[in-house]
């Protein structure tokens, strides 16, 4: 027999109403072959679960043609609604014990079973300690582009017209038709907070003063200006436009000062660009925060700040860790300080790697604590990460609202869990410029079909998260711990930023690299603006410096044109001061200590567990602390200072010279490394650095547990 060595055609239907149950019909899936297939199997992955067909299930008939089809029936019942991946594969060889994996022939298609939403009249509020419960949500959209090159503003290419050009609707009036939808259905506390990137702004100026993309953004901000006026019932904003980083800083990773410094010039480029203020509400770019964020951010007069949700999840004692499907290691212990909670739940019509806890949907107070014993502490959003990625996905047309929020409602009322002084509130947030969430039909068709949605269900509320924290302000007594990390688009966003490490462990990393010389351009810049705030060629040194912190330019490790730009930047700042360094150096006026990049611990569970291929392997339990230091006038030492309880130990880190730049690049800092004591349980550290001036720098103090 003519046995197949391709599919000739797959139909599969791609979207199916689910019965009253939400489960899906019998329906009947038909594929063809260009020959017999020995081992034909379908394999319908959804919520969690596989349904596998093979053997008799699986009906066979030759065709005229030669070919062979092949029909499934699905009975009904056997798939919980939403999103299923259908995959069809066969064997090409008869005998299956001799078959490799080269030897499988797989196609992918995607099936979306609908649940229909419950009739008004059936949507039943419920009571709980005499209060209605009720849902609150949020929505955000991210605005992003870089500078393709950091040295030249003006670059530009048929490429960037493309980029740009695609988006129009996106950048202009997307955003103001979602939220007049909001404002038409009478919804009082709606909005939609969104943030614009400073070097995305600039550009989209650019477009519209040279015409470029077809001079189709003349006038492009006119929207927006036009609706920032808009207020939701009690006054605030209905376009919040969020708290961010002018350039797209990873801000875990980035001097407090220039965080400061990111925020406030994105507050002026925002109030000059929409004639409103920014929200004291920030997005981090990529959604990344760290706990040591926070006194810079309320430095900077920031009042919230959005995190994923994960990383409050994880904080907590007896987490139930769902392995290698949640992509990340388990939590380090020393991270899981919050109270254990009991309500965790298995989201189910979505993708969700791991379970989610309703009671911790919520704003509350999150702290830090300094070297020198003094707590900080910041409100934190949450921004729920497996209902906002599939939001992501293109609104109500992918995110089945009633159906998915429906069970986080649930659960509140099964566990009897819902404080009305401090009801459920989170963020759905996704790009707002990318397909999915960023679609046409997500700000119209689909906001219409929330809207009306939201007419009509009692249970839930949309709101502006300045409006829910005038009503629900969080109890400032009550302060919780965050594990760091970002969303789950990051590499899932672990707690040591790994996304923007990549190649760590292997001789030469081009993000190590580009820290290393952005840390010692750093150091550069800090040291003449502590000496000289005045002098000409700093301004123009600043900007290449917050430009070079832009985080995309580590998201793409691999890419040249990527790898290249933070060194750029450096190299042509570097050279503006050097001779102006050098004669602060010659006559020893540096006032500024070492510039100290955030430590990071390889393995990084030391005595816990680590990735080997497709599992968890034990990990080694003598950890690593490495970082970068830089100082103009050279480094004196460089301490790791480690708390054990009430007992501080110093450890002096070895120091292995500049870090092997492969771009290069004109300066670059130090690597430096120590060993940390094995068994020492829950530790806290900090690295302390002084140069031969004298002048001493503190980093942050980071936390870790030693197994």
């Amino acid at each position: 027999m003519a046995l197949f060595s391709r599919f000739l055609s797959i139909e599969s239907p791609t979207e199916i109403p689910c019965v009253a149950d939400g489960k899906n019909p019998a329906f009947e899936l038909r594929f063809t072959a260009d020959g017999e297939i020995p081992f034909p199997q379908l394999i319908l992955h959804g919520q969690g679960q596989q349904k596998l067909f093979n053997g008799p299930a699986i009906r066979a008939e030759e065709q005229a043609n030669g070919a062979w089809l092949y029909v499934v029936s699905v009975p009904a019942g056997v798939l919980e609604g939403g999103r299923v991946s259908v995959q069809v594969e066969g064997c090409k060889l008869a005998d299956l014990g001799r078959a490799s994996g080269d030897d499988w022939v797989k196609e992918f298609r995607e099936l979306r079973l609908l649940v229909p939403a419950k009739p008004a009249a059936e949507i039943r509020v419920a009571v709980s300690g005499g209060a209605e419960v009720k849902v609150y949500f949020g929505i955000h959209k991210h605005m992003h582009q870089p500078y393709y090159n950091t040295t030249d503003r003006n670059y530009w290419d048929g490429e960037k017209d493309g980029i740009f050009g695609s988006r129009v609707g996106n950048y202009t009036d997307f955003v103001p038709a979602a939220v007049r939808q909001y404002i038409d259905g009478g919804l009082p506390h709606a909005g939609l907070s969104t943030s614009w990137s400073g070097s995305l702004i600039e550009q989209l100026e650019r477009c519209a003063v040279e015409g470029l993309c077809g001079g189709r953004y003349a006038g492009w901000n006119g929207p927006l200006r036009g609706l920032a006026g808009a207020r939701t019932a009690l006054g605030h904003p209905r376009i919040a436009f969020s708290g961010f980083g002018f350039f797209h800083p990873l801000m875990p990773l980035i001097p407090g000062r220039d965080i400061v410094r990111q925020i406030i010039w994105h507050r002026e480029v925002i109030r000059g660009t929409f004639g409103a203020e920014a929200s004291r509400v920030l997005f981090p770019p990529e959604t990344a925060f760290h706990v040591r964020m926070i006194p810079a951010l309320v430095e900077a007069g920031v009042s919230a700040v959005m995190y994923d949700s994960i990383h409050r999840y994880r904080a907590c004692r007896d987490y139930p860790y769902a392995g290698i499907n949640e992509g990340m290691l388990p939590p380090n212990a020393a991270e899981q300080t919050n109270p254990a909670v009991d309500d965790w739940l298995q989201l189910q019509n979505i993708w969700a790697g791991s379970k989610i806890s309703p009671s911790l949907l919520r704003p509350e107070y999150v702290g830090y604590e300094d070297p020198d014993g003094k707590v900080h502490k910041i409100v934190a959003v949450p921004a729920e990460r497996y209902i906002g990625n599939e939001d992501a996905r293109g609104g109500y047309g992918a995110l089945q609202y009633p159906a998915v929020l429906g069970q986080v409602y649930d659960r509140i009322v099964e566990t009897g869990s819902y404080d009305p002084a401090h009801p459920p509130f989170f963020i759905l947030h996704s790009d707002g410029d990318n397909h999915g969430g960023g679609a046409d039909s997500y700000y119209h068709h689909n906001t219409g079909a929330l809207v009306e949605w939201l007419k009509q269900d009692g249970r839930f509320e949309l709101s502006t998260v300045e409006d829910y924290l005038q009503r629900f302000p969080p109890d400032p007594a009550r302060v919780v711990h965050i594990e760091p990390g970002s969303w789950s688009g990051a590499d899932n966003g672990d707690p040591q930023f790994m996304k923007w490490f990549s190649r760590y462990d292997q001789p030469y990393s081009p993000d190590l690299n580009s820290w290393a010389v952005l840390t010692a351009f750093q150091n550069a810049v800090h040291t003449l603006e502590d000496c000289e705030p005045d002098h000409p060629f700093l301004a123009e040194a600043v900007r290449l410096m917050l430009t070079a912190e832009t985080s995309c330019y580590w998201y793409w490790t691999g890419q040249h044109i990527w790898d290249q730009q933070v060194t750029n930047a450096a190299n042509a700042g570097f050279g503006l001061l050097k001779p102006v360094l050098d004669g602060l150096r010659g006559a020893g006026h540096d006032r500024s200590g070492p510039t100290i990049f955030p430590p990071w611990v390889t393995p990084e569970n030391p005595g816990g567990k680590r990735w080997g291929q497709g599992c968890l392997l034990d990990a080694p339990n003598v950890g690593t602390v490495h970082t970068f230091v830089a100082d103009v006038s050279g480094l004196k030492r460089v301490d790791l200072v480690l708390r054990e309880g009430r007992h501080e130990t110093r450890i002096a880190l070895r120091n292995h010279g500049p870090y092997p730049s492969q771009t290069g690049a004109a300066l670059t800092a130090d690597y430096l490394t120590a060993e940390l004591p094995a068994g020492a349980g829950d530790v806290r550290y900090y690295i302390e650095a002084e140069d031969t001036c004298g002048n001493v720098s503190r980093g942050s103090l980071e936390r870790i547990y030693l197994a």
